[in-house]
């Protein structure tokens, strides 16, 4: 038995896939495989499966990162794992460092309005996370609480094609940034209809990015 890792990406069609149904998918597609999994002891065994940082349902990712448990000693052929539309596994190698080593997760997220934006829009958009505080209510499993989250974004920056396009990194864990804490930044007159991310790397504590 061994611990695999996989890197794969999650786009299109696949973004509306939840966290359980995509466990699933990919139990699914390891045992199509022929690749055995290692599973739980007791009356309601389960595959030892479990993904780095779970993936809000509506966002897209390039950097996604799963391990594995599997009863074989060598890597599998990725050729073989056959997925749905979107969900594509880029490498598969042996895991060195522990997902809790994860602190920063490279983003770009794009703002979408029904009506055009002007110059002075993206200048305010601009100013309100540029702030030195931010503080927005988060949900946590014991209720909302005011968070101050201008610490945990960084190296943030926009530009504008069709929709404003903003790119940065924000922390991945401890807290974990999500796209509604993002959103809740701007007041009314600035909020999106609906804001779309897509995660493009990830990184440990050191900016150093984690594989």
């Amino acid at each position: 038995m061994q611990k695999i890792r996989l890197k794969y990406s999650k786009t299109g069609k696949a973004m509306y896939i939840s966290h359980l149904d995509l466990i699933a998918t990919m139990q699914r597609a390891f045992l199509r495989a022929g690749i055995k999994l290692k599973y739980s002891e007791g009356f309601n065994p389960h595959p030892y499966m479990s993904v780095a940082l779970p993936l809000s349902v509506g966002n897209e990712s390039i950097c996604e990162l799963m391990d594995v448990a599997i009863m074989d000693d060598e890597l599998p052929d990725i050729t073989k794992i056959k997925l749905p539309e979107g969900i594509k596994v880029l490498e598969v190698y042996m895991p060195v460092r522990k997902f809790n080593e994860i602190a920063w997760v490279e983003i770009i997220g794009s703002f979408h309005y029904e009506a055009r934006v002007n110059t002075a829009q993206i200048v305010n958009i601009k100013q309100c996370y540029s702030r030195q505080s931010i503080v927005v209510s988060k949900r946590t499993k014991r209720g909302n609480k005011d968070l101050d989250i201008a610490p945990y974004i960084k190296n943030i920056s926009f530009d504008f094609n069709d929709a404003i396009i903003m790119s940065a990194k924000i922390s991945a864990q401890n807290p974990t940034l999500n796209t509604d804490d993002i959103m809740n930044v701007l007041d009314e007159n600035n909020k999106p209809e609906f804001m779309r991310i897509k995660r493009i790397d990830i990184y440990d504590s050191n900016m150093i990015k984690f594989r």
